[in-house]
């Protein structure tokens, strides 16, 4: 080993494996999607897979689009095209393919486009004025308030453990 390395480089061989089975000669435009696309673009829109012709003059690229988005991913596939073709380096992607089902299996088909909303769990007064007693002599802001989190997730956990038995 060359001491550390970077994460993408120990999977970098499964992720190429698995993007050229789909015809993604270039693995950046899976994993730097929303860099090629644009933050508004990608967020409304998946790369699926890319389709080689059988006279291999371009390529087209298929692109899972949100059914509301598809009117303006339309008006804008041209400067989507350049954009891609620039990560390739020439003009590799002669067409891009709409489709609102992925073209890869039923499951992979139902992708979600935005994170889900986090809930956080509401905190329990009494322990969260146990860890703000614990912390009270500290005279740092910053440092307090961390002690104070810090406090209640381990007053939580202990609670938590207590609970189950």
């Amino acid at each position: 080993m060359r001491g550390f390395e970077p994460a993408f480089g120990l999977m970098a061989r499964e992720v190429r494996a698995a993007g050229e089975a789909r015809g993604f000669a270039v693995a950046k435009l899976l994993t730097h999607w929303e860099e090629v696309a644009g933050k508004d673009l990608a967020a409304v829109t998946r790369p699926v897979k890319v389709g080689y012709g059988r006279e291999g003059f371009g390529a087209t690229l298929t692109l899972l689009v949100r059914g509301a988005a598809a009117p303006v991913v339309e008006m804008q596939k041209e400067a989507l095209r350049a954009r891609v073709n620039a990560v390739y380096g020439y003009n590799a992607i002669a067409r891009i393919h709409l489709t609102q089902t992925a073209a890869t299996g039923f499951a992979e088909g139902q992708a979600q486009f935005a994170p889900a909303p986090s809930v956080e769990p509401q905190p329990d007064p009494a322990l969260e004025a146990q860890a703000k007693a614990a912390a009270g002599g500290v005279g740092d802001d910053g440092l307090r308030a961390a002690l104070e989190r810090l406090g209640q997730n381990i007053l939580t956990r202990r609670k938590a453990a207590e609970d189950k038995r």
